[in-house]
């Protein structure tokens, strides 16, 4: 058993519409791309943008609410996703563990009320946030956004956050996470991202008992690491390994964070481009890359990362249920 715990179904149209990539991934696809490289079981949730926010002004890049083709974040994206790993393809849907996405700021008793519902229908196993995108803080988890926290402990589900340690990112700080997770000891989460290698965010994960975090897009990542670009914390705050061996730095992790360490591609945001300030950025890897890189820590490391603790935060008791 391999648990892929980071991936998107669906589309994102304002990355579409303003010309960044990737902004597709179709479920089959990355069952058929994962699968053929061992990957068993998929932890999935919707795009990030969605249809309640204002499209008109996606294709300026710009970040827009009301005027949107719905008017409750996320409740056309999270039932399109979950119809189509339930209903339209349950063959490949039975290998996923679907997470609905939410936005802590916006509307969120309407969400809340929506996520009621669907629950009534389908399984769900966690609750997905990716507030920088959405430009949504963080930190209103705690105010209005409250109610997810609720659903959470009522569901007895985990929430997976994006995390940030760019200064120019004001949303989605991964010391703020980390603070909700100290203020709410009796819920799951897990920081994605590897908390951008900030050792500080690192060692806080370990002591707290109810936090992990996710290595999603690492290759990319240590890319911005080896270049010292500014998603990734600085030397200063650094995690201490080899960042032009990506498998190294898994190794590394894996031998200092043992149990709080859980493997995932971000597929398919392993790669982004995007013209930025008239400049074209391409950070590009593959599913391939991101699996031969997990892979070189050997079978023992992959159990541990890769299946053992990701079904300790999902509180699965044993990969049975998953069969």
């Amino acid at each position: 058993m391999i648990i892929d715990c980071h991936n998107h179904i669906g589309a994102d149209m304002l990355f579409y519409l303003h010309g960044d990539f990737p902004y597709a991934q179709q479920l089959v696809d990355m069952t058929r791309v994962g699968g053929s490289l061992g990957i068993t079981h998929w932890v999935v949730f919707p795009f990030v943008s969605y249809a309640a926010m204002d499209v008109t002004k996606f294709r300026s890049g710009e970040v827009g609410f009301g005027n949107g083709l719905e008017t409750v974040p996320y409740a056309f994206e999270n039932r399109r996703m979950l119809e189509e790993c339930y209903q339209l393809f349950p063959e490949e849907g039975r290998k996923t563990l679907p997470f609905v996405m939410v936005d802590p700021m916006r509307n969120t008793h309407v969400q809340a009320a929506e996520l009621v519902k669907l629950r009534a229908e389908y399984r769900i196993h966690g609750i997905k946030i990716q507030s920088t995108i959405i430009q949504a803080d963080i930190k209103r988890l705690a105010h209005e956004g409250q109610v997810f926290i609720d659903l959470a402990r009522e569901w007895d589900v985990p929430f997976l956050i994006h995390s940030s340690v760019a200064k120019d990112d004001l949303w989605a700080q991964a010391h703020d996470i980390l603070d909700l997770v100290e203020a709410n000891p009796d819920i799951r989460f897990c920081a994605a991202h590897s908390c951008r290698f900030d050792k500080e965010c690192l060692d806080r994960v370990q002591a707290l008992p109810n936090a992990w975090f996710d290595n999603s897009a690492h290759c990319i990542h240590c890319v911005g690491a080896v270049g010292d670009l500014p998603y990734i914390a600085p030397k200063s705050r650094r995690f201490d390994s080899d960042y032009s061996d990506p498998a190294r730095v898994i190794a590394d992790l894996a031998a200092a964070y043992p149990d709080k360490f859980m493997w995932g591609s971000d597929s398919p945001f392993y790669s982004y481009a995007a013209a930025i300030s008239g400049e074209v950025v391409k950070l590009i890897s593959t599913y391939e890359r991101e699996v031969i890189a997990l892979k070189a820590a050997g079978e023992p490391v992959v159990r541990r990362i890769a299946a053992t603790n990701t079904l300790n935060y999902l509180k699965l008791p044993n990969e049975n249920i998953l069969s």
